[in-house]
């Protein structure tokens, strides 16, 4: 039943009981307009572990899937947020990364995001998941949907293989930075196969050495150089592996920060990144977001959004 971290705004809700929150649920559906305030008042105060037992609770004692019934109960966005904190975390990505290829055009920013923060563990989970419910491998997806090196990257990061050890090999780290820099900075053109032999393989303690190292051969930051020597979605996939690395909450602090500053939401963004880290790391995030750009991501949220989706973003924010 615990939380599927230990630094998210969202926690177990204490004396849970699934039956009582599916009679209140049953209430904010019923008659002429739905109350999204009761909604967004238990699923946005619940573990997805507690959220899957109201799941079967409420199948039991309506015989309906509540998926299915919120689904044509809510619209917009603040029915995306609600239908996204029902679903399992492996499940959630497969759904967002599955959408991100739907049609014409895909989302890179979504492969990106998942692909380049999730764990080994995270990303087999997915694979299974996503083979499953699609009946196709994710990689066939995202090889039918991307080219070129950039499809190499998600497709190397797929395999789960990175090293997740903290062994760190010293020798190693300074021939990772040299083959790095000689790749790029150093010839006319770039090899992007030695990058991502080296950013999609080792292990973060190690990477963290190959980029001081880096730093000392070329008297450049490694993202400065990924950002002079790349363009586009290659570019972009570079980055957020070296973000993750470093900083895994401030590289989310980040994309909602570019979400919202500016003109329009990128509300796709958003949403994901708070359905996806609000009981995982989110306390970080808000953390990193306050220091990065001296606002708080609450009043950044409050700022940005309005109505019920604003509601319920604000309590996966939890408080200023």
């Amino acid at each position: 039943m615990a939380a599927i971290g230990t630094r998210g705004t969202v926690t177990e809700a204490a004396g849970f009981n699934p039956e009582a929150d599916v009679q209140k649920l049953r209430e904010a559906m019923k008659g002429a307009g739905t109350d999204e305030a009761a909604i967004t008042a238990i699923v946005a105060h619940r573990t997805i572990a507690q959220r899957q037992r109201l799941k079967e609770a409420y199948k039991q004692s309506v015989g309906k899937d509540l998926a299915d019934d919120l689904s044509s109960e809510l619209s917009g966005n603040f029915r995306s947020v609600v239908l996204g904190l029902l679903m399992l975390a492996p499940v959630y990505d497969a759904h967002e990364l599955r959408n991100a290829m739907k049609g014409a055009g895909t989302e890179e920013a979504c492969l990106v995001d998942i692909l380049a923060s999730r764990t080994n563990d995270e990303i087999k989970a997915i694979n299974a998941f996503y083979m499953k419910h699609y009946e196709k491998s994710l990689e066939s997806d995202v090889c039918g949907d991307t080219s070129g090196m950039f499809r190499r990257v998600l497709v190397s990061l797929l395999t789960a293989g990175r090293d997740e050890s903290e062994a760190v090999d010293e020798a190693q780290a300074v021939v990772d930075a040299k083959e790095i820099f000689e790749a790029g900075e150093a010839r006319w053109g770039t090899d992007e196969v030695k990058f991502l032999t080296v950013l999609c393989v080792r292990n973060r303690k190690h990477l963290l050495r190959v980029f001081d190292e880096y730093q000392k051969i070329s008297g450049r930051d490694i993202e400065d150089s990924i950002k002079r020597e790349m363009s586009g979605s290659l570019e972009d996939v570079f980055l957020a592996i070296v973000k993750c690395i470093r900083n895994k909450p401030a590289f989310f602090a980040e994309r909602l920060y570019k979400s919202m500053k500016g003109l329009g939401t990128t509300d796709s963004v958003l949403i994901r990144t708070m359905v996806a880290r609000a009981e995982i790391d989110m306390l970080d995030i808000k953390r990193e977001f306050l220091k990065m750009y001296g606002k708080t991501l609450y009043s950044f949220i409050k700022g940005d959004t309005s109505g019920d989706y604003r509601k319920i973003l604000l309590e996966l924010c939890g408080g200023e």
